[in-house]
């Protein structure tokens, strides 16, 4: 037998080498899974007390890893707290939030939208080779000067795969039984435009070049028929289902509007096959559920299971899609080396109700929620995290944390950098998750309502054990010790409906965690000392804000032509979920 030449040999081994580096460097940098919940309830979940709710996987991800009991969100609404959650920085600084009521990105036919200069973990992660993906609410914009630019999409914010809900669930979606039929006759209507627009055209033709001899007054009637129609079709359909009731894959939109019930069941699958295509590199997955938001679209397999009505059918099927994620991280071979994180936006929605129904989730003992930018119930949320053999399971962690605290630790995991020409409000969690930090590396955090910051937090960098909490504003309830904003639905940030505090009503959560009786220089003697403290740190924090564009004042107003449509407008029904189920997985940014 001939002997391999060295050549040969070296080659050889400098294959091995490459590869056991490359499965090296890929083991340093683990896969993540971020898992985000809409409007779910701090007190909706078994693992944080929920004895009624049947959640055994979200409760089993807890006992596997840490759970955070004082993890907070910058805002108590979607937009502006998802801003935050992905560029690790209060909205106010980004430009994500309003001076007026509107404190969302209000539909898809506004130009408003995270400002291309954030950076998001999804960029951070591409530049240190993961493959990212979102999958499911986005909710930070879509269009900026024409119904395609989509110069808010997910692509531009360094997400490599986006399948989802550009924006987010609202009466309209669900249900829909006259859709169907619309979609059929739909259908039929653009096909008649098609022939009477053949017809205008073949006319047209044959009477310039003398071939027919017809009345230039049919033919401009024709065309005007046309536009008359098209304008009665756009004017029939005012409703949200059909402009903002959809569903996108990358660029394309793929349903318009919406069959709101079966599409937490489809970005499920989804993000299963991500997972499976992307199991042998690093990987981001983000997953937004659209659950539990107004108006809960549920399959029949769980309609009628809860106890707590349609609102906790809702929350049980969302526990079970976590299920069949949780169970493909495990079944691909990805458990150990995947970090998978669990959270809510935002507190739940007390005022969401349908007659004597409750619709919205429950805070469990704390004030307020969804909303409101200072009460407890409107801004701590769940925070699970597991990372088997790297973050002991079974711990609790009570010191504060943020959800502006993902981008740090992704980060920091993945061996990315932060940005250094810019603020960034989160913290590594990583030191305080794995033991080797007793207490948050935050001392202050800020809580805004919209522009208008209603409350300040302070932790002390001692023994103490005191979380100190300070309300410069607070809604006042309609009606009043209703415990909400049940006539506007939601309470407001501004004007005559909040009440202004000076000095500020100040809590101490670690003795007083449902914020029931103010503190005053009489019932505690740090009293003054403490409001001169954040007095301060407030003074010191504004003057690190700059001056930016409020995205949800100016721009947040509806533009008709940047309504997104997947026809010919303003024939835009379609459905192509069907045929895409059938086919598979399509290629990334297709």
């Amino acid at each position: 037998m001939r002997p391999r030449s060295p050549l040969v040999f070296m080659s050889l081994v400098c294959t091995l080498l490459n590869t056991c580096q490359a499965h090296r460097v890929h083991d340093d940098k683990p896969n993540i899974v971020l898992i985000m919940v809409d409007d779910l309830g701090i007190g909706d979940l078994g693992c944080y007390g929920n004895d009624t709710i049947r959640t055994p996987h979200i409760d089993r991800l807890a006992r596997e890893g840490v759970q955070l009991t004082q993890h907070i969100s910058a805002a108590s609404l979607c937009s502006p707290s998802r801003s935050a959650f992905l560029t690790g920085r209060y909205p106010i600084r980004s430009g994500m939030v309003s001076s007026g009521n509107r404190r969302v990105v209000h539909n898809l036919a506004v130009p408003a939208g995270l400002p291309l200069n954030e950076t998001t973990f999804a960029a951070l992660l591409k530049k240190q080779g993961y493959s990212t993906g979102l999958i499911g609410k986005w909710h930070q914009g879509l269009n900026c000067d024409s119904r395609s630019d989509h110069c808010h999409h997910p692509y531009n914010y360094g997400f490599d795969y986006y399948y989802g809900m550009p924006f987010t669930l609202v009466d309209s979606c669900w249900p829909d039984p006259s859709r169907n039929t619309e979609l059929t006759f739909e259908s039929q209507l653009w096909l008649c435009v098609q022939l009477v627009a053949i017809a205008v055209l073949t006319l047209t033709f044959g009477k310039l070049s003398g071939w027919v001899s017809v009345p230039w007054l049919l033919i401009f009637s024709m065309i005007l028929f046309i536009f008359l129609l098209g304008y009665a079709w756009f004017s029939s359909y005012t409703s949200p289902l059909y402009w903002d009731c959809l569903l996108m894959r990358g660029h394309e939109i793929t349903e318009q509007p919406m069959k709101a019930e079966r599409a937490g069941s489809i970005m499920v699958k989804e993000a299963i096959s991500f997972l499976e295509r992307h199991r042998k590199e690093p990987f981001l997955l983000f997953f937004s559920f659209l659950h539990v938001h107004i108006p809960l679209p549920t399959t029949d397999d769980f309609i009628g299971t809860s106890k707590h009505g349609l609102y906790g059918d809702n929350v049980e099927e969302m526990d079970s899609m976590m299920g069949k994620i949780l169970d493909a991280i495990d079944d691909f071979g990805l458990r150990n080396n995947t970090i998978v994180y669990f959270t809510s936006d935002h507190g739940g929605h007390l005022e969401a109700r349908r007659g004597h129904a409750q619709l919205g989730g429950w805070n469990g003992i704390y004030k307020g929620g969804k909303g409101m930018g200072g009460w407890e119930g409107g801004i701590r949320v769940p925070g699970i995290v597991r990372w088997p053999g790297k973050v002991p399971a079974g711990r609790l962690i009570k010191e504060p944390t943020s959800l502006m605290d993902i981008l740090p630790t992704v980060a920091s995991v993945s061996g990315g950098s932060l940005p250094q020409d810019r603020v960034i409000d989160g913290r590594d969690l990583m030191p305080l998750l794995q033991g080797n930090a007793r207490h948050s590396e935050h001392e202050f955090l800020f809580h805004y309502c919209g522009s208008q910051l209603h409350a300040v937090r302070w932790i002390p960098k001692d023994d103490s054990g005191a979380v100190w909490k300070a309300h410069y504003v607070t809604p006042v309830f309609q009606p009043p010790e209703a415990g909400g904003c049940y006539v506007t639905s939601l309470c407001r940030c501004f004007g005559e409906q909040v009440a202004y505090h000076n000095p500020p009503l100040l809590f101490d959560l670690s003795r007083d965690p449902s914020e029931s009786t103010p503190l005053t220089p009489a019932t505690e003697p740090l009293h003054d000392f403490v409001i001169k403290k954040v007095a301060d740190a407030l003074k010191e924090h504004r003057e690190t804000i700059m001056p930016v564009t409020y995205q949800l004042s100016e721009l947040n107003q509806g533009r008709m032509w940047l309504k997104p449509c997947c026809g010919v407008f303003p024939f835009c029904l379609c459905d192509k979920e069907e045929e895409l189920s059938q086919s598979q997985a399509p290629d990334e940014k297709r």
